[in-house]
């Protein structure tokens, strides 16, 4: 704003337009996400409140939670009236949103859809810049006993060794598997090496008496499930 004397700080705002007021006053899910940033924040810059800074952050990240998170610490410190003790408020309060996530997911009773696996592996994939292949090791009931990273590599694959696949399986008492990668992209279609390597996976885990229950490829916030789609 070119005129600092005609912006108007949070202070002087109505009680309940003062994201803290109104948190306490209306009860969190009221907070837009450029509020509940600023609460962490807590103040702009000499042309923005700590609102607007926010909402700025939040345009440049497409208005999306996920690319936020991406944003690295020097990227945050950027914005003007963002310092190093700011950005890492910022950044920390994404991870702890992400790994509650999990956390709840791993807390129910069993994995029972793809959804509910795709919850339990959301944490450790989302965010990656680079594609990994993820195990999900189950009991009889499929409770999770286990949840391990197989190989990571470049932008555009991974390797995943069935060995190293089932001697996890095993290790783990594991009678069922979800597998998983992630595609950066946002691709989730499954290249053909993927349907190859997944019907692999499939006929070995029948040799060892362990059931592949699915594959999922998940990008950004979505995911793909080769059980759901009958790929299996």
């Amino acid at each position: 704003m070119a005129d600092d004397a005609k912006r108007t700080p949070i202070s002087d705002w109505a009680k309940d337009d003062r994201p803290r007021e109104k948190l306490v006053g209306k009860g969190k899910s009221s907070l837009s996400d450029a509020e509940l940033i600023a609460i962490l924040i807590g103040s702009g810059n000499t042309e923005e409140s700590a609102v607007e800074l926010s909402r700025r952050i939040l345009q440049q990240s497409q208005n999306n939670l996920v690319e936020l998170s991406k944003m690295s610490l020097s990227e945050l410190i950027r914005f003007k009236g963002i310092g190093e003790a700011k950005a890492i408020s910022i950044i920390a309060a994404l991870e702890l949103g992400r790994r509650r996530r999990s956390a709840e997911a791993l807390g129910k009773p069993s994995i029972k859809s793809s959804r509910d696996a795709f919850e339990a592996l959301y944490s450790a994939v989302t965010d990656l810049d680079h594609e990994q292949f993820w195990v999900v090791m189950l009991d009889q009931a499929n409770k999770v006993l286990r949840i391990e990273r197989i190989s990571e590599g470049g932008l555009t694959g991974t390797v995943a060794d069935p060995k190293k696949i089932f001697k996890a399986a095993l290790v783990s008492n594991a009678c069922n598997i979800i597998l998983c990668h992630n595609h950066p992209s946002g691709q989730l279609k499954p290249s053909d090496a993927d349907i190859k390597l997944t019907g692999k996976l499939v006929k070995s885990g029948e040799m060892l008496d362990i059931k592949v229950l699915d594959h999922l490829i998940i990008g950004q916030d979505e995911f793909f499930s080769f059980a759901d789609e009958g790929m299996l």
